[in-house]
This record gives structure tokens, C-alpha cells and sequence, in this order.
């Protein structure tokens, strides 16, 4: 626990010592998609390493067609990632939600 009822100054110290990492994706949304299910998605993928997913764009084009685009931080608690094994995971998660939502990825 990092906070203490009554105690006031204490600095917030980080959950983890090892750097995040952020990767974006980008997809058209269709009428089924919600932002629990992709989130339900990236976690059973990337489990306790993706840390944050978050709406970072959205628009909606002359086609009346809506893209979104989503970054996911990843981050370990015992050690720095690499990137060639997030790249790994983000092309899993990338297949699963094209998968599993039926969204065109961009």
C-alpha cells in the first residue's frame, strides 16, 4: 500500500521500475464493437503485461465509416521487455480483435 490514511507529502512511487512500451492500432469500428470487449481481448493475449489501453483517436470519414485508434502500454513488473517480443504480442492481439470483432485494421 503506497498511501497511508493521515499521512500527507509521501511521493508516489511507480508499480514498476521497467519502461513501458506503446504500440497504436488503428481500425474501423462496425456497430458490434465495444471497448470492453477489445480490452477483454488485448488481456487474454498479452495477460498481465498490457498495462493500459486507451482511445488515443477517433474520426469519422466522409463515408460515414468511424476509425479508432487505440495505444496499448505494456509493461513488466520483473523486467524490461524487448521489443521484438512486444512486436510479437501486438500481432496477436492485432489478428485476435480482426478476428474477433470483425474490425478492418488500418
Amino acid at each position: 500500500m503506497q498511501f497511508t490514511k493521515g499521512q500527507l507529502g509521501i511521493k508516489f512511487k511507480p508499480f514498476s521500475k521497467y519502461p513501458p512500451c506503446y504500440k497504436d492500432m488503428s481500425f474501423w469500428i462496425n456497430d458490434s464493437f465495444t471497448e470492453n470487449n477489445l480490452c477483454e481481448i488485448v488481456r487474454g493475449v498479452a495477460s498481465d503485461l498490457a498495462e493500459e489501453v486507451q482511445l488515443i483517436d477517433n474520426f469519422t470519414n466522409k463515408k460515414a465509416m468511424t476509425s479508432h485508434c487505440y495505444r496499448i502500454t505494456y509493461r513488466s513488473m520483473e523486467r524490461s521487455l524487448t521489443d521484438e517480443e512486444i512486436n510479437e504480442l501486438q500481432w496477436n492481439v492485432r489478428d485476435q480483435v480482426q478476428r474477433q470483432m470483425n474490425v478492418e485494421l488500418r
